[in-house]
């Protein structure tokens, strides 16, 4: 018998088990709950055991009495789920839940057509979806890690594997630094880098928050320096033998000495003491990238490593108010529209 449910903190570590993300973990849930968010963890039960789970975020309108729900990197494959989801929906007033999948395959030259991967799109559609603007990238790259060190830096590209050599021998160092001044640093690097490529994060409050609630086996900050100066700081997450690479940033200066490089080849090595065997590089451009693109050189930089290049398969959003649906996919065009014009 498969049956969903609500779930509370008394199985928190039996969810982050089945959960296939960090950011379906339950800490994560806890960490959007301390910027002001209302959180559900919703269980699927087999014979009355959780084998799978599924976290809704829930963020509330300025000045309305309405929400909108996201469940980022989710599993959704239980359609016993759906009847829920609108139970909670009711309940946080929300006007949709848009959901993505963590649910991919793997591309080479062409976006896929892979029967499997329609199959499951119909899936969604067929329980009331609807195609919806997506937050993560649509394609990622995913490093196999689970090789020897030797056999990893012979699969990386020549130029990757001599940058990674060159920052050795200039005196770059690496080494972790996870503490409210390594933050800190992130902090103060990440502004130098929205400034650099024209994009947009978080403030310092965010990140000093996530680094107070998330667990320490799931964060780590890796910094690399060059004459006592950190040019780069990345964080990390580590979870269900997952490396991720969500946030990094680096400084202008000394970018000849390649502390990037310094810090993904310290990172694959920390991935492998802590058990991970795929090192997920948090997105890219996918197949035929345009090097005018913005995010080229990220792109570019990732793919020195020769990961696997994967498709995910799209974002849906549940949609419960359709006036009000409409109105504030309207409302975001118009502030992505005035962002840009800054």
């Amino acid at each position: 018998m498969i049956e969903a449910k609500v779930l509370d903190k008394s199985v928190s570590s039996e969810f982050d088990r089945v959960v296939s993300h960090p950011i379906q973990s339950w800490a994560w849930g806890d960490f959007k709950e301390s910027l002001g968010c209302k959180v559900e963890r919703l269980g699927i039960f087999e014979d009355g055991k959780l084998v799978d789970g599924f976290q809704v975020v829930f963020s509330k309108l300025p000045k309305l009495p309405l929400t909108v729900g996201y469940a980022g990197k989710c599993n959704l494959k239980h359609a016993e789920l759906f009847p829920l989801l609108k139970e909670v929906a009711r309940k946080h007033h929300a006007i949709f839940i848009k959901t993505e999948p963590n649910e991919w395959v793997t591309v080479s030259g062409e976006p896929s057509n892979d029967t499997v991967f329609q199959e499951r799109r119909s899936f969604f559609l067929k329980h009331g979806a609807r195609i919806g603007k997506s937050f993560f990238t649509r394609y990622d790259f995913h490093l196999d890690i689970s090789g020897s060190e030797d056999e990893l830096l012979e699969s990386f590209h020549s130029k990757t594997r001599y940058n990674t050599k060159l920052a050795e021998r200039k005196g770059v160092t690496v080494s972790e630094n996870t503490t409210i001044e390594g933050m800190k640093d992130y902090v103060r690097l990440m502004y130098e880098t929205t400034a650099r490529q024209g994009f947009y994060n978080h403030n310092e409050a965010y990140f000093l928050k996530l680094l107070e609630i998330f667990p320490k086996e799931h964060i780590c900050l890796m910094q690399a320096k060059y004459q006592e100066k950190v040019l780069t700081t990345w964080v990390l997450f580590c979870f269900n033998g997952t490396l991720y690479y969500p946030y990094g940033a680096s400084s202008n200066e000394y970018r000849n000495v390649m502390p990037n490089n310094a810090v993904m080849w310290s990172s694959i090595r920390y991935g492998k003491v802590h058990s991970c065997q795929t090192f997920d590089l948090w997105g890219c451009l996918g197949p035929n990238p345009d090097e005018n693109d913005s995010w080229f050189g990220f792109h570019k930089f990732k793919s020195g490593y020769n990961p696997e290049l994967v498709e995910y398969i799209g974002t849906y959003d549940f949609v419960f108010r359709p006036v009000l649906y409409k109105l504030f996919n309207l409302a975001d065009k118009i502030r992505w529209f005035l962002l840009k014009k800054k």
